[in-house]
């Protein structure tokens, strides 16, 4: 544990000019008293820390010393790639990885370029959430992101409906999609690619032997094709509308994506009032009716006749609503 901390602390003086204890502390997670002790023994271990003292002294090396200690492992140089993703790291257990492997690109960097990362942290960061979403991280995710990264089977018992099942599983990449993890795996045998709900998983044996992957898997590639095959199979149902120039440019944000696209793609030329008719996939007429209600005036439905009676229902009840007068009701009300 100290040595490690240690060679944190020289990569540390490494890769600036110089820090102060209090700064040093808080990134080794130490005291100051600590901090010394450290100093001190790399002094004595023929590392050249010096110690400048006074109100603007602090730690740092002599003559232009280099540390060999920069050359990263396997786990750090892919941990690294994945540092502008901070929660994501942390779910995984792959942040002290990170950690490591930036300290090591920012000793081995010429000066010049050592307050890159903290430059790009400064100008970029992902968010992967929804809003007002308390996301909740998936106890097992690091069991199966170590299998992940090291390309060992797993056996997962996987919760699907009321039933759970057994699946002897080879698994190829993560996925974080709003703040839900899914894993991208070909059933043992070989068999077939699926993607799981990380979440939905009720135990997973990670010591399986390694397997084979296939060289040419592309993961975005793959996430793109099932998600969008995953978007269709859920639009069961047509919906015929018309919608005003606002209600065109609205729609994308009330319905999912694939469907607006699909719609608008095989829309009749708009009449003379800009409005536009189209035929819409929706998952249910259910469904429907509470995202259309979110384009209010702006949409009409023609079809199916059970919706549009819906709608018609509802412009009815908020005509009564608003000829009744909301003053007028709450003075009733304080007086019954």
């Amino acid at each position: 544990m100290r040595a490690a901390r240690l060679i944190k602390m020289v990569l540390l003086l490494q890769s600036r000019p110089s820090m102060t204890a209090a700064e040093l502390a808080r990134e080794l997670e130490v005291s100051e008293r600590t901090v010394t002790r450290d100093a001190q023994a790399l002094s004595e271990a023929g590392v050249p820390v010096y110690a400048d003292r006074g109100r603007a002294g602090g730690y740092r090396l002599v003559g232009g010393y280099r540390t060999r200690l920069t050359g990263l492992h396997r786990g750090e140089a892919e941990a690294l790639f994945l540092s502008g993703v901070p929660g994501a790291l942390r779910e995984m257990g792959l942040e002290d990885a990170a950690s490591a492997a930036r300290l090591k690109v920012s000793a081995a960097l010429l000066p010049s370029l050592r307050d890159a990362s903290r430059s790009a942290a400064q100008r970029f960061h992902l968010d992967a959430p929804n809003w007002f979403r308390e996301p909740k991280t998936p106890a097992l995710l690091p069991a199966v992101a170590d299998a992940v990264w090291d390309d060992r089977r797993i056996s997962a018992r996987y919760r699907r409906g009321e039933d759970e099942v057994v699946r002897e599983l080879e698994p190829y990449g993560l996925v974080l999609k709003a703040g839900v993890w899914y894993l991208c795996a070909r059933v043992a045998g070989p068999g077939s690619f699926r993607v799981y709900r990380i979440d939905r998983f009720t135990a997973v044996d990670a010591d399986g032997e390694r397997f084979a992957r296939e060289a040419d898997f592309d993961l975005p590639a793959f996430w793109e094709e099932r998600a969008e095959q995953f978007a269709r199979s859920l639009l069961r149902a047509r919906v015929v509308v018309r919608l005003s120039p606002d209600g065109v440019r609205a729609l994308p944000y009330a319905v999912d994506s694939v469907s607006a696209r699909e719609a608008l793609a095989d829309a009749e030329a708009p009449d003379e009032g800009g409005w536009v008719t189209v035929a819409l996939p929706v998952e249910s007429e259910e469904v429907a009716h509470t995202q259309l209600a979110a384009l209010g005036p702006e949409v009409e439905v023609l079809a199916p006749e059970g919706l549009r009676e819906r709608f018609a229902g509802d412009a009815a009840r908020l005509a009564r609503l608003y000829r009744a007068g909301g003053g007028e009701r709450a003075g009733g009300g304080g007086g019954a």
